[in-house]
Formats: C-alpha cells, sequence, structure tokens
C-alpha cells in the first residue's frame, strides 16, 4: 500500500512538472512546492476526489462526464491552494494543465500498474 502512494506521488510530481514546463500560467517555484503539490494532489486523487464523486455522481451522469472533468479541476486547484509558491493564472490554464495531469497520471499509472486491469505487473507493499 506505501508504494502504492509513492509510485502516485512520483506520478504527481511528473504530471505537476509537465504541467509547469507546457503552461506560462503554471509557476511551481522549487522542488518544495513541487513535492508539496504532488503530496496534496495525490492524497487529494485518493480520500477527497472519491466522496465527491459519490456525491455528485447524478450530476456526472446528466453532464456525461464534464462534471467529473470539474471535480480534477478541482482537485489541482486544492493542490495549488495548498501548496506554497504554487499559482494557476486562468481558467483556460486550469483547464489544459488539468488535461494534461490527467494524461501523464494516466500513462505512468499504466507503467507503473496501478491501474484496475492493467497488463503490467501490480506491485505489492
Amino acid at each position: 500500500m506505501a508504494l502504492f502512494f509513492i509510485l502516485a506521488w512520483a506520478a504527481n510530481i511528473a504530471a505537476l512538472a509537465v504541467a509547469d514546463w507546457l503552461f506560462s500560467g503554471v509557476s511551481i517555484d522549487g522542488w518544495g512546492p513541487l513535492l508539496i503539490g504532488a503530496a496534496v494532489l495525490a492524497i487529494a486523487n485518493t480520500i477527497v476526489k472519491p466522496i465527491l464523486t459519490l456525491l455528485t455522481l447524478p450530476l456526472v451522469i446528466i453532464t456525461l462526464g464534464l462534471a467529473y472533468f470539474a471535480i480534477n479541476v478541482l482537485m489541482l486547484a486544492l493542490a495549488e491552494w495548498i501548496a506554497p509558491d504554487f499559482s494557476i493564472d486562468g481558467f483556460w490554464t486550469y483547464v489544459g494543465a488539468t488535461i494534461v495531469v490527467s494524461i501523464v497520471n494516466w500513462a505512468l499509472h499504466g507503467l507503473f500498474g496501478l491501474r484496475e486491469g492493467s497488463k503490467a505487473p501490480r506491485y505489492a507493499a
């Protein structure tokens, strides 16, 4: 279980670094904010996101998943709010950064074998 969180944290570090590199509106100043932001994102995606998804499930279904994307934006906003020296400027930067973070996380979770149904070997802790 601990290895899962470490790998999820590493995936979030890479995802936030890519978003910082791609978008001028994303500013992560140094390793400390990157590590804190990735940790907050990993914890939020593990604990807060499933609860919000369950509470908003009818809205997610009615909007054909658009509300689920909004939840992903909220998780990124939470990480930005908690981590020092981490800022995202503008609505469209949030949208783009959320897409990039989601794609990088999806790819790395598949590589690490963290996704359900993944062909890659699962790492046991």
